[in-house]
């Protein structure tokens, strides 16, 4: 007879793989911690193997736990879309998305993508903007529901990831080895401070070679090896790569990918909206 497996349990499974431990799952879940582990166990006991290697703190997938995740986050989308398209109603209107540019890839498109395949009839406006406008937009009312790249996490926000800050660089590029290093950003980039104080506790010496109000600038000079960049780990853009730079160059500050939604507008959009880009951010 043929053994179906449980969709709770491969979401609480999902979720403790992207938050790395059974708490900040319960969270997202709004379980226990105790159901949480109830649903692992279930699902670890149904397919006869281990998940996860439980014998360090942050939980880390074994291997057929790897091979799981794909799967799991497959059945998922399947069992979501399919109850979208056949019990959600013809949903209209237009919601607002606002993104600091320099973390829209890769998450953003896909959310987007996705979105407009369940609500077809729904107009996205995506603002990309730094993070302390967003908020400013965000407080008159102007957004749905914004990401910011902070250090910390106001009241009513919700912290989807934490990850460094990376080097990054022209793909095999040699830039970094230079000195005084050559750095890029843009005038308002919140990372630049915390980059230049890494470099002068490290008694590295540097210039900036490129600052301009475009990040494109930014990328297009990092991507022809003429300075190098910090983004957050997972969201490098596109034409370059991390760094490998074994220890030649400082570590850099951890930064909070938030979210934050409006009170106001409690449509199965936006909560659609909200929900992919959760999961869009914490699979990075």
């Amino acid at each position: 007879m043929p053994r179906n497996l449980d969709l709770t349990a491969l979401r609480a499974f999902v979720a403790v793989a992207d938050a790395g431990g059974v708490t900040k799952a319960s969270g997202y879940l709004n379980l226990t911690q105790s159901a949480v582990s109830m649903q692992l166990k279930r699902l670890e006991d149904m397919l006869g193997v281990g998940l996860f290697d439980r014998s360090t703190r942050r939980l880390i997938l074994t291997g057929p736990g790897e091979q799981m995740l794909g799967y799991a986050r497959r059945m998922l989308d399947l069992n979501d879309e399919v109850l979208t398209r056949l019990t959600a109603s013809d949903y209209e209107g237009k919601l607002t998305l606002g993104v600091p540019h320099d973390i829209v890839y890769p998450a953003i498109p896909r959310v987007l993508h996705r979105l407009a395949v369940d609500f077809p009839r729904v107009k996205v406006q995506l603002v990309s903007s730094y993070t302390e406008r967003l908020k400013r937009m965000f407080a008159r009312g102007e957004v749905d529901a914004i990401l910011t790249t902070e250090a910390d996490c106001d009241a009513g926000g919700e912290t989807l990831i934490t990850r460094p800050l990376v080097w990054v660089g022209a793909e095999g590029g040699q830039m970094w080895k230079q000195r005084p290093l050559r750095l890029a950003f843009e005038h308002a980039c919140i990372f630049r401070n915390s980059v230049q104080a890494a470099l002068d506790r490290a008694g590295i010496p540097w210039e900036m070679a490129v600052e301009s109000d475009s990040i494109r600038t930014v990328e297009a000079s990092v991507s022809a090896d003429l300075a190098v960049h910090a983004c957050i780990e997972g969201t490098e853009p596109p034409y370059v790569e991390r760094i490998a730079h074994g220890g030649a160059l400082p570590p850099l500050p951890q930064i909070k990918i938030n979210l934050y939604r409006s009170d106001l507008n409690r449509g199965q959009p936006l909560d659609a909206l909200v929900e992919l880009t959760r999961s869009g951010f914490r699979s990075l």
